[in-house]
């Protein structure tokens, strides 16, 4: 009788720790899930907004070349004077962004990778 008990406990903690491992492997598929749709959802649209964002500027940037030219009188002139400024812009970014596009990079990802 009491080993009856005893295997019926054994048969029951065995079938419960089933359950529970099941359980705890579908909570982290989805858990994965979600974090994996939150990325991809956050690069869709930062690469959405990115694109717009050079259409925009591609077309201010060359209204202000025309500007320039004309101001100077000069047609090539302010296209060379945007495109310095551009290549200026590059260089500072190359020489000192690493560390706080890397900084804002981390903080921005993990706080939408971990927070729920």
């Amino acid at each position: 009788m009491a080993f009856e008990k005893l295997s019926r406990s054994i048969d029951e903690l065995n079938y419960n720790l089933k359950a529970f491992a099941h359980s705890n492997t579908e909570y982290y598929k989805l858990q994965f899930f979600k974090s994996a749709m939150k990325g991809a959802i956050g690069l869709v649209q930062g690469l959405l907004l990115g694109i717009f964002f050079i259409f925009a500027l591609i077309l201010v940037s060359v209204a202000l070349a025309i500007v320039i030219s004309e101001a100077i009188g000069t047609p090539s002139s302010g296209y060379f004077i945007v495109g310095g400024f551009y290549f200026l812009l590059f260089l500072l970014v190359l020489i000192f962004g690493k560390k706080p596009i890397e900084k804002l990079l981390l903080v921005k990802v993990s706080r939408k990778f971990f927070n729920d």
